[in-house]
């Protein structure tokens, strides 16, 4: 459950290293009481950089959209399980939906092969 300012990792090799969300897109609020804008596992999100490698393609301060692949918020899946993650984490993507790094670290959810994002699993080194 990813909110507005939080922050979170970026999980790929664009040269940003942590992202500051400043915008939720098209989602509901969140569960409860709580009735600002959350993301899960498959959401876009509008970002802005906030630490990056020198030299990468990412600067600090750059906007940009990206796509949730992990949370700390446990995701239910259809069969009854849930999954959860040690960090949140994003994707960096482009208009059309594609990653703009080449690279994917770590472990994502399957959840975002359901919701169209399968370069990103492609690219990933570990499905969940």
């Amino acid at each position: 459950m990813i909110q507005v300012e939080s922050r979170v990792d970026v999980a790929d090799n664009t040269g940003a290293k942590v992202a500051y969300v400043i915008r939720v897109l098209r989602r509901a609020t969140g569960k409860g009481k709580f009735t600002r804008p959350t993301a899960s596992v498959g959401d876009r999100v509008v970002c802005s950089i906030k630490k990056a490698l020198p030299g990468g393609d990412m600067k600090t301060g750059t906007i940009v959209k990206a796509v949730v692949v992990r949370t700390r918020y446990p995701v239910r899946r259809p069969d009854g399980s849930y999954v959860r993650f040690d960090r949140n984490a994003v994707v960096l993507i482009d208009d059309e939906g594609n990653p703009r790094g080449t690279r994917i670290f770590g472990a994502i959810a399957r959840e975002l092969r359901e919701q169209q994002y399968s370069k990103i699993v492609s690219l990933a080194s570990e499905v969940i």
